[in-house]
C-alpha cells in the first residue's frame, strides 16, 4: 500500500503532468489537423501568459474578464493569425517539412523577441494565478487542491470532447478526410482551411491554459517558459502525435514519475544526478521520444527538403556578400574600449553559424542543437584551462581552445548517428532534444561547471589581439569550408542535400557522410563557443540556451543557409543589433524575416532543382495535344459518333 508521502507526491505529480497533457492535446490536435508540428507552441504559451499579466497586474481588469479575455480571445485569435498570415500559402501549395519548419521557428523567434522588447528580459514573480490551489477534503486524509483537479478535470473533458467531436460529427468527418488527401477534400468541396484554422486555433487556445497554468509557479520570461512548453512536446511525440489518449497517459505519468523521483535520497554523488533527472525527466523523455523508431514515420520526408533561401547566388552578390563581410568585420578594429568589447562576439557567434552551414546548408541535415555543442565547447574550454579535468594540469587558454574542439568534435555522433535514419521533422526533434539534454543536464549542473576558468592571460588578455586571433581563426575556418565544399566531399554533400535516395543510387556513402558532417559541424560549432566564453572571461550557460539555438538556425535560413558568407553576416547582423539597440530587437527582426523569406521564396529554390509554381486553378495547364487516331482511340462509341459529327461540320 502506498505511503501518505507517496500519495501526497503522486497528486502533486498530477498537477504537472495535468499541464503536460493540455500541450500535448494541443499539439496532437493541431498536428492532425494541419499536418504541421507547432513549434511556436511554447511561444504562444508564453505571450498569452504575459497578456494575462497585463490585464489583471498592469490594467487591473477584473480576472475572470481577463481570463476570459486571454484564453478564448487572444491566444485562439493568435493561432487564426498564424494559419492565415503564415501556413495557410504553405498548406496550399503543399510546402515540405523544411519550409513549415522555419516558418514555425520564424513565428517563434518573432513572439519571443517580440515579448523581450515589450516586458524585457527580466524574470517576473507576479503572474497571476488561474486556479487557487484550495485544499478539499480527499478520502483517507488526501491532500488535494482545487487546481489540481480542475486541471485534472479539463484535461480529461477536453481530450473526450476532441475524441466524440471527431468520431460523431459532421466536422469529425471533414477533418478525416481533409487530413487523409486534402486536395481530394477540397475537390469534393470540403471547407480545408476551416479545418486548419480551428485545428491552430484550438492548439494555440491549448498553449495559452497551458501557460497561464505554469507561469504562477515559475518567474515569468521570454526565455523560460516557452522552453519549458517545448519539452512538453515529449507527449505528443511519444504518442505519435496521433493518440489523445496515449498523450494524456503518457504526461500523467511522467509528471507522477517527475514528482515521486524527489522523495528518494541515495547516498554518496548520486544524488546530484539523482535530482538532475528527476528536475529533467520531460527532457530525457523527449530524447527518447524522438530516438524511438517508427513514432514520427509518417512525419518523415522520403527526401532531404530544400530550406527557404538555399539558393546560389550570382557572381556579383558574392562579390558584394564578400566585401560586406570584410568590412563588418575589420571595422570593430578602430573601436576602443566598451565598444569593441560588446562586438567580441562576432567572429566567435560566426564560426557557431558555420557549423549549421556545414551541416544544414550543404548536408541538408536540419540541425536545431549546435548550441548545445557551443556551449561544451566554452565548457571543456574552461574546464582544461582551470585544472578542473583529473590528472590535466592547468593549461593557457591557446592550448586549451584546440583540445576542447578536439574532445567536443567527436560528440558529434550523438546526432550524426541517430541521422542516418532520419531526416526531416524527426531529425529536427532529435537535435533540439539532445541540444536541450546537453543544455539541463550539463551546463546547468553546479557539479559540472564548478572549477571553469575562462580568463584570458598574456596577450589574449587584450580585446583588440583577441578579437584579430577570433578573425584569424573565422579566415582559416572559412578556407577549410570552402575547401570541403569545393571538393568531391562537397559534391557528394551537394548530392546527398539534393536527393538522398539517388545519392545512395549512385554510390555515395550517406551514413559516412552524415557522421562526417555533424562532426564537423560540432568541431566548427565547438571552437566558436570556446572562443564566446573566452571572450566573456566566464561560462554562462544562458549564453547557450537552446532557444538561442533556435534563433541561430533562423538567422542562418534568413540570411542563406548554402553561404559561408550568409552565416558570417548573420553574426555580425545578431552581434549588431544586440549591442547597438536592446533586447529583443534581433529576435524580433530575424522572426519577421524568417517568415517573409518563407513566403516569398519559391519551394524548390536550390541548387540543380526546376523552379515550378503552382498554376491557378482558374488557368488549368492546356494539356499535351495528341494524334488524332490516339484520341479516337480512347473515345467511346457516343464519343466517336459526336466526333465524326464535328468533323464533317467543320469540313
Amino acid at each position: 500500500m502506498a505511503t501518505p508521502l507517496a500519495l501526497d507526491l503522486a497528486v502533486a505529480g498530477i498537477a504537472v503532468g495535468s499541464a503536460a497533457a493540455l500541450s500535448g492535446i494541443g499539439l496532437v490536435v493541431c498536428y492532425r489537423a494541419t499536418g504541421v508540428l507547432n513549434l511556436a507552441q511554447g511561444a504562444v504559451a508564453m505571450v498569452t501568459a504575459y497578456a494575462l499579466r497585463e490585464t489583471v497586474v498592469v490594467w487591473h481588469w477584473p480576472r475572470p474578464l481577463a481570463i476570459a479575455c486571454c484564453l478564448l480571445l487572444f491566444a485562439p485569435g493568435l493561432g487564426v493569425l498564424m494559419d492565415v498570415a503564415v501556413f495557410r500559402r504553405l498548406q496550399r501549395r503543399n510546402a515540405g517539412t523544411a519550409e513549415t519548419l522555419v516558418a514555425g521557428l520564424g513565428v517563434f523567434v518573432l513572439l519571443v523577441g517580440g515579448a523581450a522588447l515589450l516586458w524585457g528580459l527580466t524574470p517576473l514573480g507576479d503572474a497571476p494565478v488561474l486556479v487557487p490551489a484550495t485544499p478539499l477534503v480527499a478520502p483517507g486524509g488526501l491532500r488535494v487542491t482545487l487546481d489540481t483537479v480542475v486541471e485534472l478535470g479539463t484535461v480529461l473533458v477536453l481530450a473526450a470532447g476532441v475524441g466524440a467531436v471527431n468520431r460523431w460529427t459532421r466536422f469529425g468527418t471533414t477533418l478525416r478526410a481533409v487530413v487523409d488527401n486534402r486536395r481530394l477534400a477540397e475537390l469534393a468541396g470540403l471547407d480545408a482551411d476551416e479545418v486548419s484554422s480551428v485545428g491552430w486555433a484550438f492548439g494555440a487556445f491549448t498553449a495559452g491554459l497551458t501557460g497561464v497554468l505554469l507561469a504562477p509557479g515559475l518567474r515569468l520570461d521570454p526565455y523560460g517558459l516557452p522552453l519549458l512548453v517545448m519539452e512538453t512536446m515529449a507527449v505528443a511525440v511519444a504518442a505519435g502525435l496521433r493518440s489523445l489518449p496515449l498523450t494524456v497517459v503518457v504526461a500523467l505519468a511522467l509528471g507522477v514519475a517527475q514528482s515521486e523521483l524527489t522523495a528518494l535520497h541515495p547516498a554518496g554523488g548520486n544524488q546530484a544526478l539523482l535530482q538532475a533527472v528527476s528536475a529533467n525527466l520531460f527532457v530525457l523523455a523527449l530524447v527518447a521520444a524522438a530516438l524511438l523508431p517508427g513514432r514520427l514515420a509518417s512525419a518523415a520526408t522520403t527526401q532531404t527538403m530544400p530550406l527557404p533561401g538555399d539558393r546560389p547566388h550570382s557572381a556579383l552578390v558574392r562579390r558584394v556578400l564578400l566585401t560586406a563581410c570584410a568590412v563588418m568585420l575589420l571595422g570593430p578594429l578602430a573601436l576602443r574600449g566598451v565598444d569593441l568589447r560588446s562586438l567580441l562576439p562576432g567572429p566567435a557567434l560566426a564560426l557557431v553559424l558555420l557549423s549549421l552551414v556545414v551541416v544544414t546548408g550543404y548536408g541538408g541535415q536540419i540541425s536545431l542543437g549546435q548550441a548545445g555543442y557551443a556551449g561544451l565547447g566554452a565548457l571543456l574550454t574552461g574546464a582544461l584551462a582551470g585544472g578542473a579535468v583529473p590528472g590535466v594540469p592547468p593549461l593557457p587558454a591557446p592550448l586549451a581552445l584546440p583540445l576542447a574542439v578536439l574532445v567536443a568534435a567527436p560528440f558529434g555522433l550523438l546526432v550524426g548517428w541517430p541521422a542516418i535514419r532520419r531526416r526531416g521533422l524527426t531529425l529536427a526533434l532529435t537535435t533540439f532534444a539532445v541540444g536541450t539534454a546537453m543544455s539541463r543536464l550539463v551546463f546547468q549542473q553546479p557539479v559540472l561547471t564548478s572549477g571553469l576558468r575562462l580568463d584570458r592571460t598574456g596577450a589574449w588578455g587584450n580585446d583588440r589581439v583577441f578579437y584579430a586571433v577570433e578573425l584569424v581563426l573565422l579566415g582559416v575556418a572559412l578556407l577549410l569550408v570552402r575547401a570541403l565544399h569545393e571538393g568531391r566531399i562537397g559534391r557528394a554533400l551537394g548530392a546527398m542535400r539534393d536527393h538522398e535516395p539517388a545519392a545512395y543510387a549512385s554510390g555515395v556513402d550517406v551514413p559516412r557522410l552524415k557522421l562526417l558532417a555533424f562532426t564537423a559541424g560540432a568541431a566548427f560549432a565547438a571552437l566558436g563557443g570556446g572562443l564566446l566564453g573566452l571572450g566573456a572571461q566566464a561560462f554562462d550557460p544562458n549564453a547557450f540556451d537552446p532557444i538561442l539555438g533556435l534563433l541561430w538556425f533562423a538567422a542562418v535560413v534568413v540570411f542563406g543557409a548554402g553561404s559561408a558568407s550568409g552565416a558570417v553576416l548573420a553574426a555580425v547582423a545578431l552581434t549588431t543589433l544586440d549591442a547597438a539597440t536592446t533586447a529583443g530587437v534581433s529576435a524580433a527582426a530575424i522572426g519577421v524575416l524568417a517568415l517573409l523569406r518563407g513566403r516569398f521564396t519559391s519551394p524548390t529554390a536550390t541548387r540543380g532543382q526546376p523552379q515550378t509554381r503552382p498554376q491557378p486553378q482558374s488557368q488549368p495547364q492546356p494539356l499535351p495535344e495528341r494524334p488524332a487516331e490516339a484520341a479516337e482511340v480512347r473515345l467511346s462509341p457516343l464519343g466517336r459518333r459526336l466526333a465524326s459529327q464535328r468533323h464533317g461540320s467543320s469540313r
